[in-house]
């Protein structure tokens, strides 16, 4: 018989996982430990030429991808990208990720719109093409919604939120879907290389415990262990992933 199983964090090879802003940074590294574990990847990005590195570089390494730009701010065009991912079969899994820069500028209801609205409608239009249970979704939040200063208003709330909307998924959906979330702290991606390297990153950094600004493979493996059957117990949960800072002095 057949093993349909990856052993490590035991997805079935049949599945798919949709990975949101997979053309860089977290999102990219998502795709690519997913795709190495087993999983069939959706990378969805606004800049479709990223979005297509990442599928080749999982292709080129013997896995199974394909690649979408798309805005996920515009409703009807992630409604179009999910109706061609779900063709062949709903997704099982989602990685919601893709957002603004906490630098954008942005007006407040703007920000919320951009941030948690998006993440809101990728979730209720992928839970439309009802997918296998159990199905599951991890939310990338921030550190910044749990703690006062540094994010921008717009920012902080919009990261809350998230942590606010995924725990309603998780009691209103029951056994149907897990809902989870990451918290990421100080993370040398793409995006906040120049802000890492920066005097306020470099505090930063000097009050982790661990010493260190996060890569997004730490980011990223926490992600998959929650969308895993290994973590088949756990739904509503809000992981920081943040070196210990925000349990820091």
């Amino acid at each position: 018989m057949t093993d349909r199983t990856n052993a490590g964090f035991g997805f079935s090879t049949e599945d798919t996982v949709i990975v949101t802003g997979a053309g860089s940074g977290i999102g990219r590294a998502c795709a690519v430990l997913a795709a190495a574990q087993g999983l069939r990847v959706a990378a969805v990005d606004l800049d479709e030429d990223a979005a297509g590195a990442v599928a080749a570089e999982i292709e080129a390494a013997g896995g199974v991808a394909t690649a979408y730009g798309t805005d996920v701010t515009d409703e009807d065009a992630v409604a179009a990208t999910l109706a061609a991912i779900g063709r062949d079969g709903a997704p099982r899994h989602l990685v919601n990720n893709a957002g603004p820069a906490a630098s954008s500028p942005l007006d407040f209801a703007a920000g919320l719109t951009a941030a948690a609205g998006s993440m809101e409608s990728v979730t209720r239009l992928w839970l439309d093409l009802d997918p296998p249970r159990p199905a599951t979704v991890v939310f990338v939040s921030s550190i910044a919604g749990n703690l006062t200063g540094g994010a921008q208003d717009w920012y902080a709330s919009a990261k809350a939120a998230i942590a606010g909307y995924m725990r309603r998924l998780a009691v209103g959906h029951g056994a149907r879907l897990r809902a989870n979330a990451v918290a990421p702290g100080l993370t040398d991606t793409p995006r906040m290389n120049e802000y890492v390297r920066s005097e306020i990153g470099e505090d930063m950094v000097s009050r982790t415990p661990l010493g260190r600004a996060g890569r997004a493979e730490d980011v990223a493996w926490a992600i998959l262990f929650l969308l895993s059957p290994r973590a088949d117990y756990l739904t509503g949960v809000y992981l920081p992933v943040d070196g210990g800072v925000t349990i820091a002095p």
